[in-house]
């Protein structure tokens, strides 16, 4: 955590080589600045909360305190370069977890604060975006993020991510949300063991025209189990989650908590396509903040 905070910021000789774009020789005016130029300066806006126009003057100042020859893009340069970034679903990590936890929640777009709502009502026009995260639990990373309209379900996307999940992935977390047919199929298909508690009313369906629910009825048959054998309704329901390690799951909110802490729980952005931008930078610092460490809890004995 005291690493976190730390001041100490260097260029590499790999980000110098790679600041500039290489010519292709192909006609029009040549790109200046290459990708990861502008992604860096994203991930330095989302962590000091810079505007554009004081962002700039960050990196000018860290280029002339350190000596590096390296020419600044202008503010609205960086806005427009940002419009291509994070626009496709990426792997957001070079590692191959065996778990995944599937997770929502929602960002603010415009609006009124929480505080104002509950005490006086709302009097404006409220505007919300979904952000989707996939988390190793193990590392805590982001894998695979997604940002949608407040009207998605998290079945849709979570099917949408099919083809980029890792193939060393084995188990699937999530909660009540993902308790769909799709979901099921698709984890299926992949061979993964979803983790998803069934509905209270959920029921058992023929395994032989949809074997795809073999791992929901197996779940439903364990909760009625023991449900049978609990004196109070819902004992059997937290037992079962204690059994299956669904307690996991919570990791996904701890990353969700996360978030919002260090970026805010509003977008900055007004457009679908910096939104997008302004996510994907903000996924990529998590991930490279935990690289630098995480807290590790210990027990004290008096």
């Amino acid at each position: 955590m005291v690493e976190r905070g730390s001041l100490t910021i260097w260029f590499s000789p790999e980000a110098i080589e790679g600041w500039l774009c290489v010519k292709e020789g192909k006609r029009g005016r040549p790109t200046l600045y290459s990708h990861e130029a502008i992604l860096c300066a994203l991930m330095l806006k989302a962590v000091y909360h810079l505007p554009f126009r004081a962002l700039r003057g960050l990196l000018l100042s860290l280029v002339m305190l350190l000596g590096v020859a390296l020419p600044i893009p202008c503010y609205t340069r960086i806005c427009r370069r940002a419009k291509a970034l994070g626009q496709q679903i990426k792997n957001l990590s070079h590692k191959s977890p065996t778990d995944l936890v599937f997770d929502s929640t929602g960002l603010k777009v415009y609006g009124e604060g929480e505080w104002k709502v509950r005490q006086h009502g709302k009097s404006k026009r409220r505007i919300w975006k979904k952000i989707h995260l996939a988390i190793c639990p193990d590392s805590h990373d982001i894998i695979l993020e997604c940002l949608t309209g407040n009207e998605i379900a998290d079945c849709e996307v979570a099917v949408a991510l099919q083809k980029h999940i890792p193939k060393s992935v084995k188990r699937s977390y999530g909660d009540g949300a993902y308790d769909k047919d799709g979901c099921y199929r698709m984890f299926h298909a992949l061979g993964i063991d979803p983790i998803i508690p069934p509905q209270k009313n959920g029921v058992v369906h023929n395994n032989q025209t949809k074997p795809w629910l073999q791992a929901r009825n197996d779940s439903i048959r364990e909760l009625a189990g023991w449900q049978s054998l609990e004196e109070r309704e819902g004992d059997g329901r937290r037992l079962w989650k204690k059994l299956k390690g669904y307690h996991r799951r919570s990791l996904g909110e701890t990353a969700m908590y996360r978030f919002k802490i260090l970026f805010g729980s509003g977008l900055k952005c007004k457009h679908t396509c910096y939104q997008k931008a302004e996510v994907f930078s903000k996924c990529l610092t998590i991930n490279r903040m935990n690289s630098l460490g995480m807290p590790k809890g210990e027990w004290l004995t008096i």
